[in-house]
């Protein structure tokens, strides 16, 4: 039995039918299974690339087949949609390998029939290919752009009504990139030269990063688990575009910081060390689990002042009323600026989501306001490109809330740029090569 194939497809299975995330569940069956380095980036590769193709492989599938695809085996169809993945999109892996080895694994977790059924569908898949071909011609090119791109066909709609088509497809392209691992030096234990020195003597290849002052990209790594810098605290993973929200945020040491929405903690840490690990701040967020998470990452970076607290934003206001110098507000949102780091996201969100999102948002924001003392600093921001979540939410906000003044948010910024006149800095995948990233400043009269 191939463990390597083996091994996706039950990643697969925890994906689709439990509703894991591909990242974690991949990242669990890797620790628990003993493969070959080689086996190992063949696994990661076959996960993140039949979770990305979602529906767009489905779609593929059902064109070699004469049943609802609901009424497959589990098992089966994530062999079938491994199998179809291969001989699509993997050129390295020879047709006859891909069936062999789907017939192989249907046959253990099947019956006989079952490894006929799967035999068939994959061989008419290399016989006829043509019968998979996407759609095109006038009137067809978003569902084509849809389709290639692997991406819901509603969300390529909505980008190409928002963007045009041009920018539409940039876009869906970016996500489709793989995404470069971004860090941040932990300047409570040494600068960004010391850590490009460490990663260096790690065999990392990595490069300062534009955009801030403290940030690393990383070209090539090992296993994470193994990165001395990250695991002794020296370092933490963050992109750069994330990295931007604490300079403007701009926290001064001994000063009381509210995070209303702080999990995981990276934004937290961040402005933990821009303070010189004096001052006071609370993180919260509504669930315990990742509380816990914040608290592990400041252990480790060795930082004292954060206190976690469960807190529904929405209620910051009248917890710590005027009582806070800054408060930020990383809001929950649809997060349609990270979906390169995240392959599986893109087949979650709903459409529905982006109407319901926004009355949230400006209600965490004008609870979140009430926390500012007078002359004190608000800062609101999302991982998402949404107009409606951002400038949006931001316009409604003053136009109801006269005490709080925008200021001009791309003069904070850490490093000059294109963004540094913006009076809302909104950061697009496609254009800024940085996960896509939003950041209002206000100050409180």
């Amino acid at each position: 039995m191939d463990k390597a194939r083996e091994t996706a497809m039950k990643v697969l299975q925890e994906v689709h039918e439990k509703g894991a995330y591909a990242n974690v569940a991949l990242a669990q069956a890797l620790r628990r299974t003993e493969l070959t380095d080689q086996d190992r980036r063949f696994v990661t590769e076959l996960v993140y690339g039949a979770v990305k193709a979602g529906d767009t492989l489905d779609w593929i599938l059902r064109r070699y087949i004469n049943r609802p695809i609901s009424k497959i085996p589990p098992v089966i169809r994530e062999i079938l949609r491994l199998g179809l993945y291969q001989i699509f999109y993997l050129d390295k892996v020879p047709p006859s390998a891909a069936c062999n080895t789907s017939v192989d694994l249907a046959k253990k977790y099947g019956h006989k029939g079952v490894a006929g059924f799967v035999n068939a569908v994959l061989r008419t898949a290399v016989r006829e290919p043509e019968k998979a071909a996407f759609p095109q011609g006038k009137g067809h090119a978003t569902e084509e752009l849809a389709l290639k791109s692997q991406h819901p066909l509603w969300l390529v709609k909505h980008w190409v009504k928002a963007f045009g088509f041009e920018e539409a497809e940039r876009l869906c392209d970016f996500d489709n990139e793989s995404a470069k691992l971004c860090l941040r030096a932990n300047t409570l234990k040494g600068d960004r030269e010391d850590l490009l020195k460490e990663l260096a003597a790690c065999g990392a290849e990595a490069e300062a990063s534009d955009w801030t002052p403290e940030g690393v990209t990383v070209k090539s790594h090992g296993a994470l688990d193994a990165l001395a810098p990250l695991q002794e605290g020296r370092a933490q993973v963050q992109d750069e575009s994330s990295m931007l929200v604490a300079h403007v945020v701009a926290p001064k040491p001994g000063e009381f910081i509210l995070d209303c929405c702080s999990a995981p903690g990276g934004k937290t840490t961040h402005m933990a060390a821009l303070m010189g690990n004096k001052g006071r701040i609370v993180a919260g967020d509504i669930y315990e689990h990742k509380l816990a998470r914040i608290e592990e990452n400041a252990e480790r970076l060795g930082i004292g002042i954060i206190e976690t607290m469960l807190l529904d934003a929405r209620e910051a206001g009248d917890k710590f009323p005027g009582q806070a110098d800054r408060v930020l507000v990383d809001a929950p949102c649809s997060g349609l600026g990270v979906l390169r780091r995240k392959p599986d996201a893109r087949w979650h969100k709903k459409q529905e989501e982006l109407k319901e999102l926004p009355s949230l948002q400006l209600e965490i924001l004008k609870s979140a306001a009430q926390a500012v003392k007078p002359g004190g600093v608000l800062v609101y921001s999302t991982c998402t490109i949404e107009r409606a979540e951002n400038q949006a939410v931001v316009e409604a906000f003053l136009s109801e809330n006269k005490e709080f003044k925008l200021e001009k948010t791309g003069s904070f910024l850490p490093c000059p740029g294109s963004h540094s006149e913006d009076e809302m800095v909104q950061l697009y995948p496609q254009q800024d090569g940085t996960d896509g990233f939003f950041i209002a400043r206000m100050k409180r009269l």
